[in-house]
């Protein structure tokens, strides 16, 4: 049986909320405590910056990189975990590490940090999800992405030398990934069974013209 039902669970809002109020609660310690947790973020090349695959997409520079994030951030992880919740958890976290890992490989000798890597894949999966699969309702929703978040990217190239571009690429490139690899998994197009109707058919001849029928009716 096809997958055709959306159906509203907890995760919807729990885990976009949860995420958002611990990258924030990490940057309230960092300002409050005065602390600076970039040195946690991703060192490409580096053993040491191998952590930053885990930590660095809770780390941002400043109050307006996080404001940046966490909208985009909210959204895209609603929709995930509404539209695609039976693999929401495979392309979150092994999504995570994987665009990780990349800008680790990639990346400039520079530490890298901010949700925007698993911002760009989630766009990037939830755009050609809809696409690959073909279905009207999930292609809606990446024609929605792209006029809400479209113009991000140009930011996959080297744009501004303070932005991490290989971040973003990576995440780009790991969406477009799943979204392959998955699109025979969740929702998929709705697909109709036509039984045959031996009565209606009765009323046609051979070459599918009408058949008056003439009752008698006896007293």
């Amino acid at each position: 049986m096809n997958e055709t039902n959306f159906k509203f669970n907890q995760n919807v809002i729990v885990i976009p909320l949860g995420v958002i109020i611990l990258i924030w609660f990490i940057y309230y310690i960092e300002i409050n405590f005065g602390l600076n947790f970039n040195k946690y973020g991703i060192y490409p090349k580096s053993f040491v910056g191998l952590r930053g695959i885990l930590f660095s997409p809770f780390i941002h520079s400043n109050t307006t990189h996080l404001i940046n994030n966490s909208v985009p951030l909210l959204v895209m992880l609603g929709c995930l975990y509404y539209f695609y919740q039976k693999i929401a958890n495979k392309v979150l976290i092994i999504g995570l590490l994987l665009t990780g890992l990349l800008t680790w490989i990639f990346g400039r000798s520079s530490y890298h940090i901010g949700a925007s890597g698993i911002i760009y894949l989630l766009v990037s999966f939830i755009f050609f999800s809809g696409i690959f699969r073909k279905y009207y309702r999930l292609i809606a929703l990446s024609l929605v992405v792209v006029f809400l978040y479209g113009s991000m990217v140009w930011y996959i190239f080297p744009m501004e030398e303070r932005i991490s571009w290989e971040g973003h690429l990576s995440g780009f490139m790991v969406g477009l990934f799943f979204a392959f690899i998955f699109r025979k998994k969740g929702p998929q197009p709705e697909t109709f069974i036509f039984t045959k109707n031996e009565e209606f058919e009765k009323q046609f001849d051979e070459d599918g013209n009408f058949i008056e029928i003439i009752e008698d009716n006896e007293e």
